[in-house]
């Protein structure tokens, strides 16, 4: 049997109308869960199993109202004492200073600005989910566009605390900013170290009120199911279990708060829908803008391996190859924990992003293959010494004066997680495998991390006179600190998990059958009665559609 030549029950189980039990689904030689399907006349189901809307809001809500299982407290903890780590380590350099660092008087960019670059690079798939997707109409973002949008905050929280402390006297970092002050010294706003400061604040503002403001339904429908089962049990509901207070009743109040009153009227339909396009539209350039403009650090100079035009371009698409590896490393792991889960996010969602990162994989190789034609095209000895002799070059292949490059290894590391690695994407069967999508997700943010290591550290080690040449070498406080980010990045994730919706149930909803305006009912599973996004999503049987 096959998706060309399909019999009713396999033609009904295409398109998502044939209802599937819960609970581990049968893997289809042809169509995988159901969603890989590659006949162009057969549009592939985006969400599986003939979920009714109110599976989706119970689903949704659920994971935020039940929790998500035993297996997360233990994992908060873990990442909590790891995140404790980040503010142990700060506050040991405020006391004692930057020598507690790796830096020397050849690297005085290092650990830190090399971290600072790859949490900004993790933080753009969420925008370009988000807000890129959004305007070209791709509806297969709609179940994972808020964990990537959550990614990209907490990303942009773990970035921005490397600038304020690389620094060396934290408490003097507000003379960044441009306001006015008794000392009368003002920013250098032709330094892209400035640059940095508005592109990363008005990038992480964007990016907040873009996810917040998608949540707004979410959180109604929350408030409104948490004051409804308080009515129903009259004040006896579960309790928190040390103050004492009535769980839904926080949850009303709580969630209500983040509502601003949503009534689910179609007026506020209508200015959500305006707003949330506008933001996309303002969110888009600033994919673009942001990672540029951190490329403006390096590309700037006059350093040899830094000077060239290829860094905006380069360092953009880089961002966006280590983000969507990012949020794959997070999905995995997620639709195999939540229950229900894998009916959201499908293995077309994964394959789309696993053919997005061999596309972008190639982006950033075509980018390394250019940094040595620059460096022979340009006829600078210095540039060709830096690519040959600071970061190819292995001991065994060193040059006829024994020189090699000492940093080869993070080097070529880079090479084979970006470069090589993707390339079994190629097979249809490994960009297919949860197994193979998630272990090249994680060789592509090793190897994006050690990209940005290689381009800071290889360029400044060696300088221009041979004596002062010296090696970089991070420290245990360096090294902690960055494992701290990590667990900072984790927790507040997690936390994430546990509170707030994971998914836009109104945009899941809309790439429903049930939402199709034109759509029947097939064996009382279609709602084509509705109107299009109003009966589909908005105005959803299981919706709350008023106050309480």
């Amino acid at each position: 049997m096959t998706t060309f030549n399909p019999d009713e029950a396999t033609a009904r189980r295409l398109a998502g109308l044939s209802p599937m039990p819960d609970g581990p689904r049968a893997w289809d030689p042809v169509t995988g869960d159901g969603s890989l399907v590659e006949d162009p006349a057969t549009r592939a189901p985006l969400v599986l199993g003939d979920r009714s809307f109110n599976w989706v809001t119970e689903t949704v809500c659920g994971y935020a109202e039940k929790g998500p299982g035993r297996w997360w407290m233990p994992t908060f903890l873990v990442s909590a004492h790891v995140a404790g780590l980040m503010p142990l380590m700060i506050l040991y350099l405020v006391i004692t200073g930057v020598g507690v660092w790796g830096l020397n008087n050849v690297v005085d960019w290092a650990w830190d600005i090399t971290n600072f670059v790859f949490w900004i690079g993790i933080g753009h798939a969420g925008t370009l989910i988000s807000a890129i997707l959004c305007l070209f109409k791709q509806k297969w973002r709609t179940s994972i566009n808020r964990a990537a949008e959550a990614m990209t905050i907490f990303a942009v929280i773990c970035a921005a605390t490397f600038p304020g402390i690389h620094v060396g006297r934290v408490w003097m970092a507000w003379m960044l900013f441009p306001i006015p002050n008794a000392n009368q010294i003002w920013p250098n706003f032709k330094s892209p170290l400035l640059w940095d400061v508005f592109a990363v604040s008005t990038y992480g503002t964007v990016s907040l009120l873009f996810w917040y403001m998608g949540m707004i339904p979410d959180f109604a429908t929350l408030r409104d199911r948490a004051a409804k089962r308080l009515l129903r049990s009259n004040g006896d509901g579960p309790r928190l279990a040390v103050l004492g207070w009535n769980t839904d009743k926080v949850r009303a109040y709580a969630y209500g708060f983040l509502a601003l009153g949503w009534r689910f009227s179609t007026r506020h339909w209508q200015n959500y829908e305006k707003a949330y396009l506008m933001l996309a539209g303002v969110s888009t350039p600033l994919v673009l803008s942001v990672h540029s403009i951190v490329s403006f650090d390096f590309a700037t100079s006059v350093l040899p391996g830094w000077h060239t035009t290829i860094f905006p371009p380069y360092f953009v698409a880089g961002a966006i190859f280590g983000g969507f590896a990012m949020v794959l490393l997070l999905m995995i792991p997620s639709r195999e924990l939540f229950p229900g889960m894998k009916d959201l996010v499908t293995m077309r969602h994964l394959e789309n992003m696993a053919k997005i990162i061999l596309v972008t994989g190639y982006m950033v190789g075509f980018a390394y293959a250019m940094e040595f034609f620059i460096a022979w095209y340009s006829g600078n000895a210095y540039e060709a010494d830096v690519f040959l002799y600071n970061r190819v070059m292995p001991p065994w292949l060193a040059g006829p004066d024994g020189r090699y490059a000492p940093y080869w290894w993070a080097y070529w590391a880079m090479i084979f997680c970006n470069v090589v690695s993707p390339q079994i994407f190629w097979i249809k069967a490994c960009r297919q495998s949860v197994k193979w999508i998630f272990l090249v997700a994680f060789l592509v943010t090793i190897g994006m991390w050690f990209e940005r290591f290689v381009i800071i550290v290889t360029s400044l080690h060696r300088a221009f006179l041979p004596g002062s040449w010296g090696m970089f070498f991070p420290t245990p406080v360096d090294i902690l600190t960055f494992v701290g980010s990590c667990g900072t990045f984790l927790t507040l994730y997690l936390l994430f998990l546990r509170f707030l919706p994971q998914f836009a149930m109104s945009e899941i909803k809309n790439v429903m059958p049930q939402a199709d305006p034109h759509g029947y009912d097939v064996g009382g599973h279609g709602h084509g009665h509705g109107g299009g996004k109003a009966a589909g999503a908005h105005h959803a049987p299981d919706a709350p559609k008023g106050g309480i």
